[in-house]
C-alpha cells in the first residue's frame, strides 16, 4: 500500500498545507503548471514526485518532464496529464491514449477546479485535484490524497483552504 499526494497549477508558489497535508504520503504527483526548477526541486526535496509540465510551464521544467505520464503504482494503471478535461468533457487528444491505455486512474489539472469523479463507461478514477498555488481564479486552494493498495484507490481525502 502506498499514500499518493496530488496537488497541480502550485505556479511557483508552494504553500505550508502541502507539507502538512501530504507529510505521511510516499510520493507526490504533480499535474502540471509547476510554475519553475526551484519549485519542483523544493518538492522533491520533500518527497518523490512523479509530474508532468503544464501550458504554463517553461522549457526549463519541459527538457526535464514529459507532457503525459504513464505508469503502474501499487498495481493501479495511472495516466496523468495537465489539460485533460474530465469524465464526459474529456479534451479531444486525451481520448485516444484513455481508449489505448484503459488507465483505472486518471489525473489531470488546468481547470482550478477540485473535481474527482467515477467514469464509468472507461472504468476509471478521475482526479484533479484543482489548484493550490495563489495565482488563478479559483477562491480555495485544494490538495488531494489516498491510499493504493493492490491497484484499488482508498481513504480519498481532500483539503481545501485560503490561497
Amino acid at each position: 500500500m502506498k499514500k499518493i499526494g496530488v496537488l497541480s497549477d502550485t505556479h511557483c508558489f508552494i504553500p505550508k498545507q502541502v507539507f502538512t497535508f501530504f507529510k505521511d504520503c510516499d510520493e507526490l504527483w504533480h499535474a502540471g503548471d509547476i510554475g519553475n526548477l526551484e519549485t519542483y526541486n523544493t518538492l522533491q526535496d520533500f518527497k518523490p514526485v512523479t509530474a508532468v509540465y503544464g501550458n504554463c510551464d517553461g522549457y526549463d521544467l519541459r527538457y526535464q518532464i514529459p507532457q503525459n505520464q504513464l505508469f503502474n503504482c501499487e498495481g493501479a494503471k495511472v495516466l496523468m496529464t495537465h489539460i485533460g478535461g474530465y469524465p464526459g468533457h474529456y479534451e479531444r487528444v486525451v481520448l485516444p491514449l484513455l481508449d489505448k491505455e484503459k488507465p483505472n486512474i486518471f489525473v489531470a489539472g488546468h481547470s482550478h477546479i477540485l473535481r474527482i469523479m467515477y467514469d464509468e463507461k472507461r472504468n476509471l478514477l478521475h482526479i484533479n485535484p484543482g489548484a493550490c498555488g495563489h495565482l488563478g481564479f479559483h477562491q480555495k486552494a485544494t490538495l488531494v490524497r489516498f491510499d493504493i493498495d493492490n491497484g484499488k484507490p482508498k481513504n480519498l481525502e481532500y483539503q481545501e483552504f485560503e490561497k
